[in-house]
């Protein structure tokens, strides 16, 4: 029988993408099954198998099994962390929910003090930032440029070293629903609709077992689906840069019309095949940034889902 005064939650989601982890689920319930026996009234852990190559989702199912509490969710393919997310807060019902990675580098035993954090001080979100993290220098450094570039060029302005791992409040997770964008992220959207959070100070363990799916590319990937999201600034930057080449180009063509009259053009083809290879490279650049809006525009209206769901048990 659970202990009255240690109750923090009638009813809790947690919500747990999984990807290639099938050596790590086992330890995963048995650490997070006592905490939310002791923490909720009533819970459930929902397990999102985001396409997973090894045997994941037979694992998920043997847990299934064993406990009443756990929510097996398949997608038909591998969607990304962000999109398996997603399926996994529309499919909870908690009032408050939990996400965490399923790699135990987010502790289970964290999950009562995000909740403490989030219902003593009312925010919408309670949001480890991490004192220390068990990551690769590349890892981190990416990070770091993520998180500045992102406060830098963008409407988006959070805290350094936020993880995944945070309690949100159902009224936020209802709210995010109303945003059905194809080519944002979900946490960026969580930020952008103005949730406020609590910041809890924690320490991030190394991966329990097996390799990290989340690498540098994708690391980018995220950086620039949040840049070219929520920021106009690369078009202007396009814009801006335009206008200089052409002020340029005018006073360079003023130039040359006056030595022309004066005859004292130097022949010479270094010079304009210079040139002609800077401005060159510089229009696909400008093409680059432009393509990128317009597919992102092109991917939004053609409202495919953000993932599919095979089954749920």
């Amino acid at each position: 029988m659970k202990n009255e005064t240690t109750i923090l939650a009638e009813n809790l989601s947690v919500v747990i993408p999984v990807y290639n982890d099938e050596e790590v689920l086992q330890e995963l319930h048995r650490r997070l099954k006592p905490v939310l026996d002791t923490i909720a009234q009533q819970y459930e852990v929902v397990l999102v198998d985001d396409g997973s190559k090894d045997h994941s989702w037979d694992e998920i199912l043997k847990l299934r099994e064993m406990d009443e509490h756990i929510v097996a969710v398949k997608l038909a393919r591998n969607f990304g962390q962000q999109n398996s997310i997603a399926a996994g807060l529309n499919v909870s019902k908690g009032e408050i929910v939990v996400l965490m990675d399923s790699d135990l580098q987010d502790r289970p035993e964290d999950i009562p003090t995000l909740i403490k954090t989030l219902l003593q001080t009312g925010a919408s979100m309670a949001i480890a930032q991490w004192q220390t993290r068990q990551d690769t220098w590349a890892k981190r450094t990416v990070s770091n440029i993520f998180n500045r570039v992102s406060n830098t060029i963008t409407s988006i302005h959070i805290e350094p070293h936020l993880g995944v791992f945070r309690a949100i409040r159902r009224s936020v997770v209802d709210e995010l629903k109303k945003f059905p964008e194809k080519t944002s992220t979900t946490l960026s959207l969580l930020y952008y609709i103005g949730a406020n959070y609590a910041i809890v100070p924690l320490h991030r363990d190394a991966r329990f077992a097996g390799k990290s799916g989340y690498n540098v590319r994708k690391m980018f990937g995220l950086t620039f689906a949040r840049i070219f999201s929520f920021s106009m600034f690369p078009i202007r930057v396009v814009t801006y840069m335009g206008i200089l080449m052409s002020v340029i180009s005018f006073i360079v063509g003023i130039g040359l019309i006056f030595y022309k009259i004066f005859g004292n053009v130097v022949t010479g083809w270094t010079s304009t095949i210079v040139l002609m290879l800077f401005l060159f490279g510089l229009n696909f650049a400008f093409l680059g940034v432009l393509g990128e809006y317009i597919g992102k525009v092109f991917l939004e209206t053609k409202q495919r889902p953000n993932y599919i769901i095979e089954k749920i048990c």
